[in-house]
């Protein structure tokens, strides 16, 4: 008899390798470009852009020089190539001083002349430099409300590259006529380069009324200066006409469906099949999480869609509408709502988290669920229930024992969400 894998190894396992398949050492070499004859220069932003930095040194024997911002502690020692940290999710003046910088480095250059750009999820938020009339304290309330209001990140990203200064194409029209060569880590469902870091060195084809509608859809309170942006239309991007963009190309060189597939290898290898239900699925995070829960019931109970033991793998972002105070992330509260409608299902078993290793705004990447979950939890005077209405998947799993704490993992994929139902010799219980 084939004997079954530790479920909670084996997710783990899944998950450094997903965080493995997008490390830059792996993925950056292969879309270096020929060097230009003119001057390289390196600019680049989001929580993996030190990183890629870093490896594009290791790989570049020629005469290089560049600035990148990264998060606060995902910093990587470059000789050639400067880094500065700045804030994420809310931008700080660290983040502005930086895209000041990275704008005047690009100014002045000829045709023969290279941008290379470095991009990753969370740089937008590392790149604030809002429009003229707009403050730093203007983009930081625009900023968390809509982390707190349950708009998509493509929604997110539209009203943020209205009202930037860098963001929207501006950054690669600021480069013309030099080569834009764009290499992204995609964290975005759907992989759209204009919703990777805001698309700062990308066309941009949404408008300010686009942005307009998302403010009204979620009933966002706007600043003055920001809403004269918008409805004065001073807020427009570069759109894919201009020809100052003509000479960028853009590669995604990591994506959330890559990092599933080297996932699903692992599983595969240790025997337990597995089926991959998307790399972009979006909603409220609680919402996705009955969902799969209601799936996994009945692959456990029926074999239908699937027979067990498998593992159901998916990516994408989803998101929270903030009612509570509690410490969370849209990973642990999916996890949470999972938890309560598995209902303790002695075969699933789950984990879930964001691949750059902070889920919400905590050093905490994802949590593990284990069918005593629940029984543990009020076991401890913990109610399930009341944790997910205070938005405290944190709290929750963090009391149990079960948090996962990565530390920062140098890229960003996006969500990894993976759900092993057991087969019936497979020991239940915890794991």
């Amino acid at each position: 008899m084939t004997s079954r894998p530790d479920p909670r190894q084996l997710l783990r396992d899944m998950l450094d390798a997903a965080i493995a398949s997008a490390q830059a050492e792996r993925c950056i070499p292969p879309y270096l470009p020929e060097p230009p004859p003119g001057r390289l220069i390196v600019i680049g932003a989001g929580k993996a852009s030190a990183e890629m930095a870093h490896v594009v040194e290791q790989n570049w024997a020629g005469v290089l020089t560049g600035l990148v911002v990264t998060r606060y502690g995902y910093a990587v020692p470059c000789e050639r190539i400067e880094i500065v940290e700045a804030a994420h999710p809310v931008p700080d003046e660290a983040g502005l001083n930086a895209a000041r910088r990275i704008l005047k480095l690009v100014s002045g250059l000829t045709a023969e002349d290279m941008v290379l750009c470095l991009i990753s999820g969370g740089g937008s938020a590392l790149l604030p430099l809002p429009l003229d009339g707009i403050t730093l304290e203007d983009k930081q309330t625009v900023n968390r409300a809509l982390l707190r209001s349950g708009a998509t990140i493509s929604e997110m990203n539209c009203v943020r590259r209205h009202l930037s200064a860098i963001k929207g194409g501006r950054l690669a029209a600021a480069c013309h006529p030099a080569r834009v060569v764009n290499l992204l880590i995609s964290d975005v469902p759907g992989d759209d380069p204009i919703n990777i870091a805001s698309g700062p060195t990308v066309a941009d084809p949404t408008t300010c009324t686009d942005a307009l509608e998302i403010i009204r859809r979620y009933g966002l309170e706007l600043p003055a200066a920001v809403r004269d942006a918008l409805d004065s239309g001073r807020g427009e991007s570069i759109k894919p006409s201009d020809p100052r963009l003509a000479r960028v190309s853009t590669h995604i060189v990591a994506a959330p469906r890559l990092a599933l597939g080297a996932a699903a290898a692992v599983a595969a290898e240790a025997g337990v099949p597995v089926h991959i239900l998307g790399d972009a699925i979006e909603g409220e995070a609680r919402d996705v999480g009955t969902a799969m829960a209601g799936i996994a019931r009945h692959v456990a109970n029926h074999g239908l869609p699937f027979q067990p033991p498998c593992v159901l793998l998916s990516g994408g972002e989803t998101t929270v509408t903030v009612s509570g105070s509690g410490r969370g992330g849209r990973n642990v509260e999916f996890l949470l709502a999972l938890a309560i409608a598995a209902d303790e299902h002695p075969s699933i078993h789950a984990l879930a988290a964001d691949t750059d290793g902070v889920d919400g705004q905590e050093e905490i990447a994802g949590a593990y669920l284990v069918p005593d979950a629940l029984a543990r939890a009020r076991a401890l005077g913990i109610r399930p229930r009341d944790a997910l209405g205070n938005n405290d998947g944190h709290g929750f799993f963090g009391a149990l024992g079960d948090a996962i704490v990565t530390g920062p993992t140098l890229t960003n994929v996006n969500d990894f969400r993976a759900i092993y139902i057991a087969g019936s010799e497979t020991e239940t219980g915890r794991i």
